[in-house]
């Protein structure tokens, strides 16, 4: 794995960014893939299937993209909700792409027993840019609260705030890649004016649960789904993933809602966040695809057995 830099290099060490530096960084960035071809596309090839709708519009310069959800055609008022969420974070392709896949293949399995809605990529500025941030350099998954900063953000909880007492389940579509390690934390470190501290990178899946309303059983029925498809990353030395304490195998704990996480924007009994991890040489991006389709499933699986 590569090696994060001595220092990044834009800004002054130990000075957060200014507006010059945000504009210089912005200046680096560069289009490597289209939503347009990529993601727009998908979501029309679903149409005939299921309802397609367009819930916000970002407008970065010349750069304008709609914000799209797809929702079970079946639409029933009086069945609980499942909140499905990818490309929270631009650069994490499986969690676009597994989301999709998850409708197109598995969506109409929960016709007349839950309603479905997934927002398939919530930050396509980032995705066609393979990065972590909206153009603003803010992170969207830090952003899900009151007076968001991040449209990307604002836009989604807008979409759910109607439904958001009747989601039984949240699952965020997320990837830890190399790239955290070697870019993204390196210029968080550096936007904020912060030292920056090298880690380690998961060699495998792991889950995200909530430590205010931990729900371990759930979580390991997902692993467990899951490790058929790819494999689940073990503890590091320190007994920890990607710097928390591992609580279950294949499990780490944060608090969603208080950080501002995606799977915390809701009220949803179960909650979690989907970590694949597309740079092993034991996974492809077939595979990271899959896992993340199959997590969805068994989610969906779980939480309607165990509905109170």
């Amino acid at each position: 794995m590569n090696t994060a830099p001595a220092t990044y290099p834009i800004g002054t060490p130990g000075t957060p960014w200014s507006e010059e530096e945000r504009a210089e960084w912005l200046s680096r960035q560069t289009r490597h893939r289209s939503y347009e071809s990529e993601v727009l596309s998908a979501i029309g090839r679903l149409s005939p299937r299921f309802d397609v709708q367009e819930y916000g519009r970002l407008e970065y310069g010349s750069d304008v993209y709609p914000l799209m959800a797809i929702r079970s055609r079946e639409w029933q008022e009086d069945l609980p909700v499942v909140l499905v969420t990818g490309g929270v974070h631009g650069y994490e392709t499986s969690g676009v792409h597994g989301a999709l896949q998850f409708i197109d293949q598995h969506g109409a399995d929960y016709a007349g027993r839950v309603n479905v809605l997934v927002a398939p990529c919530v930050s396509p500025w980032g995705y066609e840019r393979i990065h972590r941030w909206n153009a603003n350099a803010i992170d969207p998954n830090r952003s899900f609260h009151d007076d968001s900063p991040a449209e990307e953000a604002a836009a989604l909880m807008r979409l759910v705030a109607p439904l958001r007492d009747r989601v039984l389940l949240h699952i965020d579509l997320h990837e830890t890649t190399d790239t955290d390690e070697t870019e993204f934390r390196p210029a968080l470190a550096a936007r904020d004016g912060k030292p920056f501290e090298p880690g380690g990178i998961p060699d495998g899946f792991y889950l995200v649960d909530d430590s205010e309303n931990p729900q371990p059983e759930f979580q390991q029925a997902l692993i467990e789904a899951v490790e058929p498809v790819t494999h689940i990353a073990p503890a590091d030395d320190k007994g920890e993933l990607f710097g928390s304490p591992m609580v279950a195998r294949g499990v780490i704990q944060y608090p969603l809602q208080k950080l501002g996480l995606c799977a915390g924007m809701t009220d949803a009994r179960y909650r979690t966040t989907t970590e694949v991890y597309p740079d092993s040489p034991r996974a492809t991006p077939e595979q990271c695809n899959t896992a993340q389709a199959v997590a969805v499933c068994a989610a969906i699986d779980y939480a309607l057995a165990h509905r109170q």
